[in-house]
């Protein structure tokens, strides 16, 4: 079995876990998430503490319940305290705006390019140079910063672009004559 499936999750204080018709419900403080429950896991409720225990004793089944688990305390975490991506542009000229659920990059060019954020994003500038991006659902936190990098990865030759903010980039040596 799962060494992270065996270990339960904890459901703090505000934070309301509901298991029925298939789907698991997380409601907090900062919103609520819905997840599929999968066949091959089973979900008790243990005063306070949720464990996933494998339906029978295949391989399948054991990598679900640490699947679930995991899937499950990342939903708990994001009611509670949230997600966040902080992202940097780096480049002469490069500049962010966030203009209420919108945001606006100024990336090299000959148009601004602006993003719509979906319900439930948040999107801030605290620097013209810097982006935060917050959610209470990690995947779609992660999936948004993702798109707002693509927008204008980082190149390998003078390291311009927009990226996360622990990323290196290796900058590549310049051809010699």
């Amino acid at each position: 079995m799962s060494r992270i499936g065996k270990q339960p999750v904890t459901v703090p204080a505000g934070v309301e876990v509901a298991v029925n018709d298939g789907l698991i419900n997380v409601k907090g403080t900062l919103g609520v998430l819905a997840l599929a429950q999968n066949a091959l896991v089973t979900i008790e409720n243990n005063a306070g503490s949720l464990t996933f225990v494998p339906v029978n004793d295949s391989r399948e089944a054991s990598a679900m319940s640490g699947t679930m688990r995991q899937l499950v305390n990342n939903m708990v975490k994001g009611v509670t305290k949230g997600f966040e991506k902080k992202l940097t542009l780096i480049g002469v000229g490069y500049k962010a705006q966030a203009q209420g659920a919108k945001l606006n990059l100024t990336v090299g060019y000959s148009h601004p390019v602006v993003m719509d954020m979906p319900a439930g994003i948040k999107v801030e500038t605290p620097t013209p140079t810097e982006i935060l991006i917050k959610g209470s659902d990690r995947q779609r936190v992660g999936q948004i910063a993702s798109e707002v990098r693509a927008v204008r990865p980082p190149e390998p030759y003078k390291g311009k672009g927009i990226r996360y903010s622990d990323e290196k980039v290796v900058i590549k040596e310049t051809k010699k004559k």
